[in-house]
């Protein structure tokens, strides 16, 4: 049984770390408000620009965009969006694993793919997996804005209109609730699911043409896409790790609560010990 030093000992120590991770979750949820603002606050845009490019695809039948054609896949991009930073729970764990297990499903060669990796963790995944990585980026913020992401977007985009690529999918959390976070596979490049219903309520005059207002809608679409997921996959961490944080904490309590009965229980068969010894003593003399 453990000395009473060590019962304090630990209870002190739990304690400390109960109170950091009291401490993180709070954190994490304060961030996850403003994670999640910007994920719904990105949706109308991405709504608006989809019915626009929708609207040309579907209404012109001369449109002769690479980006909208499917070819032979000789080579697969994938990016991976995970956090720099652990204690987030299932979140890093889960998105990796579903990346993984499509690369070992689809490709028999490392020759047939190559994986962007945003953030620290998916980085050392792939690194330790010795998985090609065509290019990787870290460090971006809780609040990310999208100059700051335009440069691997805008390369991942390019790897597939420079024919480097022939297809080009995204792998994120998808922020559901602050309880829920599904792991989500989208594809990119080429954007052949374009939504295109006709229930568009909006007419639209297009200049100098349709053709030149394509060109240059349809590569920030599919930048707009990477950065919409990077909200999201923002949000979705932030959840995750309040979530874990908020479990560590229960955790503690339980632990505290335990380690506390044992303190006492031990405390109590101390003293009472030395009652008895004092009682016998006692006897002894008479």
């Amino acid at each position: 049984m453990a000395s009473l030093r060590d019962l304090k000992s630990r209870i002190t120590s739990t304690t400390k770390t109960k109170q950091i991770t009291k401490a993180m979750e709070m954190v994490s949820a304060s961030k996850l408000n403003k994670a999640e603002l910007n994920a719904k606050s990105f949706v109308p845009y991405m709504e608006k620009i989809q019915e626009v490019v929708g609207s040309i695809a579907s209404g012109n039948t001369d449109v002769d965009h690479p980006m909208l054609k499917s070819r032979p896949v000789n080579k697969t991009g994938y990016i991976v969006i995970t956090s720099d930073r652990g204690l987030a729970g299932p979140y890093n764990t889960n998105v990796l694993r579903k990346m993984h297990q499509t690369i070992e499903k689809n490709h028999q060669s490392k020759d047939d793919y190559v994986v962007i990796p945003i953030g620290k963790v998916g980085r050392d995944f792939c690194k330790k997996r010795e998985l090609p990585i065509a290019k990787e980026i870290t460090g971006v913020p809780d609040q990310p804005s999208f100059a700051e992401i335009k440069e691997i977007a805008n390369y991942a985009v390019n790897l597939f209109a420079d024919e480097e690529v022939d297809e080009l999918n995204l792998f994120y959390n998808h922020f559901i609730s602050a309880i829920s976070q599904e792991v989500t596979e989208k594809k990119v490049l080429p954007l052949t699911d374009i939504d295109v219903e006709t229930k568009q309520s909006s007419m639209y005059e297009y200049e100098p043409n349709q053709e030149q207002i394509l060109e240059t809608l349809l590569p920030q679409y599919a930048e707009s896409l990477v950065y919409g997921a990077l909200l999201d996959g923002k949000a979705s961490e932030h959840a995750s790790r309040m979530t874990a944080m908020r479990n560590a904490t229960d955790n503690a309590d339980d632990i505290i609560a335990d380690l506390t009965l044992s303190y006492n229980r031990a405390r109590q068969a101390a003293i009472t010990q030395e009652i008895s010894e004092i009682v016998s003593g006692a006897a002894a003399l008479e």
